[in-house]
């Protein structure tokens, strides 16, 4: 008995100690200091780059007027965001005649934007459902607006002193309530906070220290003790440098000290001069703010597209049909995303009243779909470096896991499919279509015949996942 002990306890010593050198063990934990340098050494958790599609929501009291232009009305992609619309009526700006002439004539001149929390009440609010649906529509993560620039809080924040949800409007923590929906149905939870508060009185050139120290460093911190975020979205940094928002403070603080430090994944939105350069994940709207490496197709560094269905991210009553993106290009996105090696968050913005309106649940549905069957060739996928070049024509993308190879067909072709620089697959199939494709293989090119679909044997109206078993 004793020499199996013995025998036992060798075996945990030697087990520890190349735990101990490949630097696994629990408390061989890397202190991270206020610098760039160190804060960008930490590695983004691989849930991230693994989960590829997420579900962004931006709800507030602004969902109440829903309103801003849109493209029918010729405006730049920054003026149709209903989410804006306090900011766009009230201060002097490009579209103000918009918003200044709906709000008059809807609500009339006396009334203010607090008086819009009042019918702020998510009376029809179900977090199950909406967590269902996001889980239905493929999503791996949300990422809910906590506060946007108005200063309005979902959750019961001790800084926001009555102009919160619980204090007014729907009188419920919304924060709590669907993080625990969302979490429940084995879906990551983020959470969005904006550094800025637009009308915040201490958000001034003479009280930003005060309006740092005091209300949004403790406010973050306060968010992220009460839900633990697996992600923490910060936006809005009001022209001002990240020295000035103290954010590298705050970041040592987050990764050192916080309970989510090992899993928590943050963005790139931290002060005018860290965009595309710092933090973590690089971030772009509406394909907006891209780096060079992203736009052509070569960055090694997570990013993540984000942008709503039509042109706004809050509800906005204004859209029609017309202005939507319909479920093809939305899977579309998603498809040319990922195979540069980005994520797809995607927006939803729910109405005031706390209902996801029924035409996006209908995409979101249609993107759950298409991903049960062609999921594989998209989760925890990463770009194939010998992929063509990615253009507006493409019409075939490329996406790897392991050894194995997924072409992406977005537009169907009768015509044999041509792949250069893979070796000799094991299968050849199409992801929801039984039996193997024909192919030839010469000299490192494969030649695929797209098999004969008809709607009885037909995987999917969208696009379509050619498998490459052990071609890499």
């Amino acid at each position: 008995m004793k020499y199996r002990l013995f025998k036992y306890n060798m075996k945990r010593s030697v087990v520890f100690l190349l735990l101990s050198v490949l630097g696994f063990t629990s408390n061989a934990q890397t202190t991270y200091r206020p610098t760039w340098e160190s804060i960008d050494s930490r590695p983004i958790p691989t849930w991230f780059e693994d989960a590829k599609f997420g579900i962004f929501i931006h709800w507030g009291v602004f969902s109440v007027p829903a309103y801003s232009p849109t493209i029918r009305d010729s405006v730049i992609v920054w003026d149709r965001y209903a989410e804006w619309y306090w900011k766009r009526w009230k201060d002097t700006n490009r579209v103000q005649k918009y918003f200044q002439d709906f709000h008059n004539r809807v609500y009339g001149k006396n009334v203010t934007y607090f008086d819009f929390a009042n019918a702020f009440k998510a009376e029809m609010f179900n977090p199950d459902d909406w967590a269902e649906r996001f889980k239905n529509a493929g999503a791996k993560y949300v990422v809910l607006t906590t506060k946007h620039h108005d200063g309005f809080t979902l959750w019961p924040s001790k800084y926001s002193w009555n102009w919160n949800a619980v204090a007014i409007g729907p009188q419920s923590d919304l924060v709590g309530a669907l993080t625990k929906s969302v979490r429940e149905k084995g879906v990551r939870m983020g959470l969005y906070y904006s550094l800025k508060e637009w009308y915040h009185p201490f958000f001034t050139e003479e009280k930003i220290s005060e309006y740092v120290d005091e209300h949004m460093i403790p406010q973050m911190k306060e968010l992220v003790n009460a839900y633990k975020p697996d992600l923490l979205w910060t936006d809005g940094d009001g022209d001002l440098d990240s020295k000035t928002l103290k954010s590298k403070q705050f970041l040592t603080w987050l990764f050192n000290e916080s309970k989510v430090r090992d899993n928590v994944v943050i963005n790139d939105r931290w002060g005018t001069d860290v965009g595309g350069k710092h933090g973590g994940y690089y971030t772009t709207e509406y394909d907006n703010f891209a780096t060079d490496e992203i736009l052509n197709s070569n960055s090694s560094h997570p990013w993540e597209e984000c942008r709503g269905m039509a042109g706004s991210f809050g509800y906005n009553r204004n859209e029609q049909l017309e202005d939507y993106s319909t479920s093809k290009e939305l899977i579309d996105i998603l498809i040319n995303k990922v195979a540069r090696g980005g994520n797809l968050l995607l927006n939803i913005g729910p109405t005031a009243d706390g209902r996801i309106p029924e035409l996006m649940q209908q995409r979101l549905a249609d993107m759950g779909a298409w991903l049960k069957i062609n999921g594989e060739g998209i989760y925890g996928t990463r770009k194939w470096n010998k992929a063509p070049a990615i253009n507006q024509n493409s019409t075939v993308f490329y996406t790897t896991k392991g050894r194995d190879l997924y072409a992406i067909i977005t537009k169907w072709q009768d015509s044999p499919i041509e792949i250069q620089g893979v070796e000799k697959p094991i299968s050849v199939t199409m992801l929801g279509y039984k039996g193997q494709l024909k192919s030839v293989f010469s000299k490192k090119k494969l030649i695929v015949n797209p098999p004969a679909l008809s709607p009885g044997n037909n995987p999917s109206p969208y696009a379509w996942v050619i498998k490459l078993e052990n071609a890499l």
